[in-house]
């Protein structure tokens, strides 16, 4: 496949993506500050979104469970915001706790006091978990509804362990009240902007970094295996770490999601990395297109913006509609709406084409015509010779 074929193929993707980033660094220009902290939680769910699309779009791999790496990366940096929030005295809600009683910071709470070692442990954390996820299920060649069966209850499992354990997660209020971090206040107007501005940018890295792996030899691999895996496994491919590397990814992009989120909301509580938030993350991603890195972001800012609106309003038929919505998106557009773009860029494409091939057939029929025209005059005037000499 030559450069020029490459562009032409992943053109429009291209330009929609480089277009919406551009308008998305311009967005403190035009949005207020409360407007532009909502847009960075959607964009944070973005990046969750780029890796729902490797793991399930490109590798076929359904997880319904990413709210639990989503959980680990939010509760790693809102662990360290709590911490510098109280300062020297424990979090209030491990202060006012009576089962156990809590009469000092646990051990495994002070390494959170150092944000080098929460970030760290945004990125750590996930990655041990979707890896060993990964591995016990892979390695016994788990998939399909039973992965996803799998990863969702576990999130049911994780939810049901941050609710139970009170004194030390806050359990279902989760954690909140914090502002700080790097000694920068991230609830004033410039503060927001600017964490607006680094999500933005990690955002994109993110995106650079799917667009990449997904074109070479790895992510050629992955889409084999999403089409046949059976059949990759005979052209001599152990399919097993591919899998286990492309979930670990994922897992670490949303940990990443995570941490933004919590930074953006100020909160991170278990009714955000619930069984159903998990599986409100793949409907929208869906709807975007899950085989398209720039559908899924769009997908999860686009679904997150209709549903923090409509959510709102029907709060008891919204559940329902999201249901009915899923669907019929994957009943009349199973690429999402980037394959809708993608379809009529080929249909256009297609009539390009025929109109120049129509073109060419009725110019080749003018030619002959003309040609046939020139026959009959020769003809006719090598007869007039003839009968002149008679």
């Amino acid at each position: 496949m030559t450069f020029k074929s490459l562009l032409n193929k992943n053109t429009l993707s291209i330009v929609l993506a480089l277009i919406c980033f551009v308008l998305l660094f311009l967005a403190p220009l035009y949005l207020s500050a409360f407007k532009l902290s909502l847009l960075g939680r959607f964009l944070a769910l973005g990046m969750l979104g780029i890796g729902i699309s490797l793991i399930w779009g490109f590798t076929g791999i359904l997880s319904l469970g990413q709210g639990v790496f989503y959980a680990l990366g939010g509760y790693a940096i809102a662990m360290h915001l709590v911490l510098v929030q109280s300062g020297d005295k424990l979090p209030g809600f491990m202060a006012r706790s009576f089962k156990p009683r809590i009469l000092e910071l646990p051990w495994w709470w002070a390494p959170f006091e150092s944000p080098w070692f929460a970030i760290a442990m945004v990125i750590v954390l996930p990655m041990i978990a979707a890896s060993l996820l990964a591995t016990l299920v892979f390695w016994r060649r788990i998939s399909g509804v039973y992965f996803a069966l799998i990863t969702q209850a576990l999130v049911l499992a994780f939810t049901t362990l941050i609710v139970s354990q009170q004194s030390y997660t806050n359990g279902f209020n989760g954690l909140t009240n914090f502002s700080t971090i790097f000694s920068f206040d991230i609830t004033t107007e410039n503060g927001r902007r600017v964490l607006y501005l680094i999500t933005v940018v990690v955002l994109l890295l993110v995106w650079l970094f799917a667009q990449w792996i997904t074109r070479t030899h790895f992510g050629k691999v992955l889409v084999s295996i999403r089409d046949g895996e059976n059949r990759t496994r005979f052209l001599g491919y152990n399919t097993t770490p591919y899998k286990v590397v492309i979930f670990t990814i994922a897992g670490i992009m949303s940990g990443i999601a995570g941490a933004f989120f919590t930074m953006h909301a100020g909160i991170i509580s278990p009714r955000d990395v619930g069984v159903a938030p998990s599986i409100e993350m793949v409907v929208w991603v869906a709807i975007g297109g899950r085989e398209s890195i720039t559908g899924a972001v769009l997908g999860m800012v686009l679904g997150n913006l209709v549903a923090d609106s409509v959510s709102s309003r029907f709060p008891e038929s919204w559940p329902l509609m999201l249901g009915a919505l899923f669907i019929v998106v994957g009943m009349v557009l199973p690429k999402g709406l980037v394959g809708l773009v993608e379809s009529m860029r080929k249909s256009f494409e297609n009539h390009r084409i025929l109109d120049k091939q129509g073109k060419a057939i009725a110019e080749l029929d003018a030619g002959e015509a003309y040609r046939m025209r020139q026959n009959e005059l020769q003809s006719v005037k090598g007869l007039s010779g003839v009968n002149k000499g008679v």
